[in-house]
Formats: structure tokens, C-alpha cells, sequence
């Protein structure tokens, strides 16, 4: 008898332990890094843990949800659009994207991924469609990147804040021409480049003309300069040169003997070739020639 008490009693303990622990496992839950929980009773949620680590709640009356915290990456298929202009484009977008408010993404989602992707796809393409209707082609080629990128965003934004969304960036990845165009906008391009290459070769030539110009005027100073100095100093040596034959033949013997050299020199310059000479019988070359020197 004492035998089957004692199993009864530890049976009795064991049976406690297992519903203590299923009770217990009922009134807790983990939240995890990166992880949103929301706690419902009777379908209605009466808490939001955000927090990592373990919390508790009201066993086999509550039940709990887990909803990411992350950064998600969504590609968005490609899809045409109209500018201003009346042009069609081709936009290849992606967005970034998280769970802000985790009780309005439950109650306007049910904290469904897919049906959140959707809404933002169309958010993003009606931000991109306005951005992109509001601008010409050749506008929408210039503000492609950082500048298209705020105007999708912040439009996309304010769209999916009611959903408890935050979009963090959508960013157009390629933006292409349809077939049928895209050459006559390239043309147009190459055109538009050669006439800026054309407009800054005339700026250079202009300033190299500018610069040769000023240089030559320069050189016409330099050269009228060095001119005008040597005139200067021929003059001076020229100057300098008569008053030295002048100290030299300051006398009546030396002027004659100057006048002798003189006239051989004149003499021999005159003979050179067959030449007939006329010379007056009183000139110093006839008196050298008859040796009358007196």
C-alpha cells in the first residue's frame, strides 16, 4: 500500500512540474533583435513589446505575433512612364523599407509582407509617374540620381505613413528609352556635348590668340628697346672714335699721314678688277700714284 502511495505522490509531482511548465511557457515570450511582438486577447491587440529579451503575458488568453524590424530590400518590376513632354521612359526601381509603426502595419495589413510590398510598389510608381510627368526628358536626364531620388521618396513616404511604413529610400536604377526614340536622344546628346566641346575650343583659341597678341606687342617693345640702345651706344662709340682720331691727328704731319692711309686704302679698294681710273692731278690718290706728296 505504501508502495502505491508513493507512486501516486510522484506522479502527483511530476504532473505539477509538466502543467507549472506549461503555464509557464503560456505567460512568457522572447523578443528578438530586429523583431517587433504584438500581444492580442480575444483578437484585439493590448501590447506592442519592442524591446529584446523575455516578457510576459496572460496564459492560454493571450497569443503573440512577430513582425520584422528590419531593413527590407524590395525590387520593384520595370515600367513605363510619360514626361512632360509627352516622351515615354523606362524606370527599373528598388526600394528600402521597414515597419515603423508596427500597430498600424497589423491593422491595415495584417503584418502581411506581400500585401505591404504591393501597396508600396504602386505608392512608389505614382511617385515616380508624378516626378516624372512633372519634368521634360532632358530634365529628367539632368535630375536623374540624388535629386530623383528625394522627390520618389518623400511622395512614397507620405503615402505609406498610414500604413506604419517608413520608406527609407526608392531609387530609380536604370532609366532607359524605348527603342523607337533612344537614338534620336542620343543624337541629340552627342550633339549637345559637341557644341559645348565646340564652344570651349573657340574660348581657348581666343585667349591663345589673346596671349600670342600680348606677346608680340611685347616683343615689338623689347625689340624697340634694344634698338634704340644700340643707336645709342653706336652714337656714343661713334662719338668716342672721332675724338680719338682727333687727339691722334691734332697735327699738320699726322693729318697728312692720315690722309695718306686714307688714300691707300680708298686705292686699294678702287683696283680691284679690271678698272680705268680718273683722277684729278690734285687728288691725294694722284699724288700717291706719282709720289708727289709735296
Amino acid at each position: 500500500m505504501e508502495k502505491k502511495k508513493g507512486g501516486f505522490v510522484s506522479y502527483l509531482i511530476i504532473g505539477l512540474i509538466i502543467v507549472f511548465a506549461i503555464i509557464l511557457g503560456s505567460s512568457t515570450y522572447i523578443v528578438h533583435q530586429n523583431e517587433y511582438v504584438t500581444v492580442r486577447r480575444f483578437g484585439k491587440i493590448v501590447a506592442i513589446a519592442k524591446e529584446p529579451g523575455l516578457h510576459f503575458k496572460t496564459p492560454f488568453i493571450d497569443s503573440t505575433q512577430s513582425i520584422t524590424a528590419k531593413v527590407i530590400l524590395y525590387d520593384i518590376p520595370a515600367s513605363d512612364v510619360i514626361t512632360k513632354d509627352k516622351k515615354s521612359m523606362i524606370t527599373d526601381t528598388y526600394v528600402i523599407w521597414k515597419v515603423e509603426d508596427p500597430l498600424k502595419y497589423v491593422q491595415t495589413l495584417n503584418a502581411i509582407e506581400a500585401r505591404a510590398e504591393e501597396r508600396i510598389e504602386a505608392s512608389v510608381y505614382n511617385a515616380t509617374k508624378n516626378a516624372i510627368s512633372s519634368m521634360s526628358q532632358d530634365e529628367v536626364i539632368e535630375a536623374r540620381g540624388e535629386q530623383l531620388t528625394q522627390l520618389i521618396t518623400q511622395e512614397a513616404n507620405s503615402d505609406m505613413e498610414g500604413y506604419g511604413i517608413s520608406v527609407v529610400q526608392a531609387q530609380i536604377k536604370a532609366l532607359d528609352l524605348p527603342d523607337d526614340n533612344k537614338q534620336a536622344v542620343y543624337e541629340r546628346m552627342i550633339s549637345e556635348r559637341n557644341n559645348i566641346a565646340a564652344s570651349y575650343t573657340a574660348q581657348g583659341d581666343a585667349e591663345a590668340q589673346k596671349i600670342h597678341n600680348e606677346t608680340d606687342k611685347q616683343v615689338a617693345i623689347i625689340k624697340a628697346e634694344a634698338e634704340k640702345n644700340a643707336a645709342v651706344l653706336e652714337a656714343e662709340g661713334e662719338s668716342a672714335y672721332m675724338e680719338t682720331l682727333s687727339k691722334a691727328y691734332d697735327t699738320e704731319d699726322k693729318a697728312e699721314f692720315y690722309s695718306y692711309i686714307r688714300g691707300l686704302d680708298a686705292l686699294k679698294k678702287s683696283l680691284v678688277g679690271e678698272k680705268t681710273l680718273v683722277l684729278d692731278k690734285n687728288s691725294e690718290l694722284a699724288k700717291i700714284l706719282y709720289g708727289n706728296f709735296n
